[in-house]
């Protein structure tokens, strides 16, 4: 049967979602010092409610020494490291699931990303003590009584999220964080249970998937949602972290830990191959799950037509990222038959429609978008752009 992206959708353990589309993941630039809530996160994220049958916060750092990773200057990224968060967190929760779709916490370590460390005169942490050409500061190898730490500190964070009434938690294990710092052989070259072998280097994101697990097991309804989300590949020119060939590997071993689903970030789109290969990353993905976990692949997707060949042709639920800053009613729309009035692209008369924080705000109307992935209509809102976080950053 063919898939409809209005389709009920129930996962391993249970939860239902009421469609096939998600919302990405997105730093939303509004978190106050220390990766508290504030009352813009919370107007953001209320206002996309509807965006989804299932909506995955931003990236949350599960270790004092996990982040932020930001943009400095501009408002932090969120957190969920101690129980004070715990208050903010469970807002948040509320106003993403007060129409009745699944609201889930990514939980995350920067490791080598953390550049607030660096501002603080902290320790910046990695896999290995390597000189990268592309950091303004060094970077020191994490210890064996650290790794475990972060570990523990991952099955913490998941505590926090059953407590503050999330879904459900996606790892996060992509866009050259911790944990795909650890599997990648470019940045991980230590040589001991840690690291070396592929084998060795899956040994880290397999022990916070079990250990998130354990968590799970114990303290969450039994229709928690546990998702990993990873990149394909880690290929930079000549400069080769791992293939594909590795990560479905490594995801190969997470599937025997009966998550819910598999959420690939892809750069280059939905559809998108690896160079030589004619199929799809989500069909390569999508051939060594289970029958059970779900595929989620997001990329590309700003209208109905795309997010409808997306889940007929190649995932099981089509994750929309930039889509959903350009309407927050995606997923709405299309389950109310009015896929045809989804907005394509951003403009400054639809600037209240889209409620977005004051940070996005500042980031999409720069000429760089701050180094995110530029909006359809982007220059059209330049003019809005007063530089109020960029003097602080500099």
């Amino acid at each position: 049967m063919t898939n409809k992206l209005t389709d009920k959708v129930t996962l391993r353990h249970g939860a239902v979602l009421n469609n096939r589309v998600a919302m990405s993941p997105m730093q939303s630039q509004s978190g106050k010092r220390n990766g508290f809530v504030s009352d813009d996160t919370l107007k953001y994220y209320g206002a996309r409610s509807q965006a989804g049958g299932l909506i995955v916060t931003e990236f949350h750092y599960v270790s004092e020494n996990g982040g932020p990773a930001y943009h400095p200057g501009y408002p932090e990224q969120l957190a969920v490291y101690s129980d004070a968060h715990l208050d903010g967190l469970t807002k948040l929760a509320t106003a993403m699931k007060k129409d009745g779709n699944k609201a889930v916490l990514q939980i995350h370590h920067s490791g080598r990303a953390a550049v607030g460390q660096a501002i603080s005169g902290q320790d910046v942490v990695a896999p290995s003590a390597i000189d990268f050409d592309f950091l303004s500061y060094p970077v020191r190898e994490l210890t064996g009584q650290e790794i475990e730490d972060i570990i523990k500190d991952f099955g913490r964070a998941t505590n926090r999220a059953i407590k503050a009434g999330f879904d459900g938690v996606e790892i996060h294990g992509a866009n050259h964080y911790l944990l795909q710092q650890f599997f990648s052989a470019f940045s991980n070259q230590r040589n001991d249970q840690w690291g070396g072998s592929l084998e060795k280097r899956m040994a880290f994101p397999l022990a916070v998937v079990k250990e998130v697990k354990r968590v799970v097991a114990e303290q969450a309804p039994s229709n928690f949602i546990i998702g990993y989300r990873l990149s394909p590949e880690e290929i930079h020119g000549d400069v080769v972290g791992y293939d594909y060939r590795d990560a479905t590997a490594l995801v190969s071993e997470i599937v025997k830990n009966e998550l819910d689903y598999i959420h690939l970030s892809l750069w280059g789109g939905y559809n998108s191959t690896p160079n030589g290969v004619d199929e799809s990353y989500a069909k390569l993905f999508k051939a060594v799950l289970d029958d059970q976990t779900k595929l989620l692949a997001v990329g590309g997707v700003f209208d109905e037509e795309s997010a409808k060949d997306a889940v007929e042709n190649y995932t099981d639920i089509v994750v929309v990222g930039r889509g959903t800053l350009v309407d927050p009613q995606f997923g709405r729309k299309i389950l109310e038959g009015r896929g045809n009035e989804i907005f394509h692209e951003i403009s400054p008369e639809n600037m209240d429609y889209v409620s977005w924080t004051e940070g996005l705000k500042e980031a999409f109307s720069r000429e760089d978008s701050l180094g995110l992935p530029p909006l359809p209509g982007g220059e059209t809102i330049r003019h809005l752009h007063t530089g109020r976080y960029d003097m602080l950053g500099k």
